[in-house]
């Protein structure tokens, strides 16, 4: 597995670091799901995701971008190391071409719908909620079933 400072330092260097903080968090946490959900319930990263009032976040993640706010992260990843895995690369390059252009309201219709994992964690203005993996592969599966 990699860490969410991993997988967002990639993410960012593929936006060409045009992504801020929410696109960021949504984006990392819908290619967590894709991932869970095509590799057998394996993790994208390593820490677990949280249900906050702002969506899935990874806290981790969050933190070391916060500073930015609304603006496009920049590389303030100069010490997370890069990793090698095809598998990780692939979805996240894949998520992020097929989020890039939606808005930040189909960002948030996708991350808080009413099948998303965050909807059965979220308790408003309780922090540190952790969202259970088995949660997201839940909400994968209900996403992808045939109708």
């Amino acid at each position: 597995m990699i860490s969410a400072l991993q997988a967002g330092k990639r993410l960012c260097q593929l936006s060409r670091w045009t992504l801020n903080n929410q696109r960021l968090q949504k984006i990392l946490y819908i290619a967590h799901t894709i991932y869970m959900g095509r590799y057998d319930g394996a993790c994208l990263v390593i820490e677990p995701f949280q249900a906050s009032d702002f969506g899935p976040i990874s806290p981790k993640l969050y933190e070391h971008v916060d500073a930015f706010g609304a603006r496009p992260i920049k590389n303030i990843f100069r010490t997370v190391e890069d990793f090698d895995d095809p598998e990780r690369e692939d979805v996240l390059s894949r998520t992020l071409c097929a989020c890039a252009d939606l808005s930040p309201a189909r960002l948030i219709g996708i991350t808080h719908g009413r099948y998303s994992a965050w909807a059965k964690n979220y308790v408003p203005g309780l922090s540190g909620v952790v969202i259970p993996n088995r949660d997201i592969l839940s909400e994968y599966a209900e996403r992808n079933k045939s109708p």
